[in-house]
């Protein structure tokens, strides 16, 4: 399985916000939408704003598959859910503190529940 560098991680993790490109059915990336990112460990994570509704979601949780731009870094990624209620905890707290600086308005979506189910782990490919 292939893993983040270090380098890569710190230029996601830093950026605000990066580019998600689901994959298709034919595998083709969709248009690029721009969504949060945090960090947890040597893993990075994603949500949607919109919950299970949000387009992007849609076509990732189909496809399994993305392709995302940040921070310099430009990967083709595996898109997996992240059900664990524990790894979920500290996402809410990577979000509430990244983007603290944010209105709640912003940032209490990322970490409601409908926000929470689309928690997905980003792993490079």
């Amino acid at each position: 399985m292939t893993t983040w560098t270090s380098d890569e991680l710190s230029n996601i993790a830093a950026a605000d916000e990066l580019e998600m490109a689901p994959l298709r059915g034919d595998g083709t990336p969709r248009t690029a939408v721009p969504i949060w990112v945090v960090r947890d460990g040597d893993d990075l994570y994603v949500r949607s704003f919109r919950g299970s509704g949000g387009a992007w979601y849609r076509a990732a949780q189909a496809s399994h598959a993305g392709h995302i731009t940040s921070g310099g870094v430009d990967k083709d990624v595996t898109l997996v859910e992240a059900p664990d209620p524990g790894v979920n905890d500290r996402i809410d707290a990577a979000y509430r503190s990244k983007y603290s600086r944010y209105s709640g308005t912003y940032v209490r979506p990322m970490v409601a529940d409908t926000a929470r189910a689309t928690t997905l782990k980003l792993v490079p490919r």
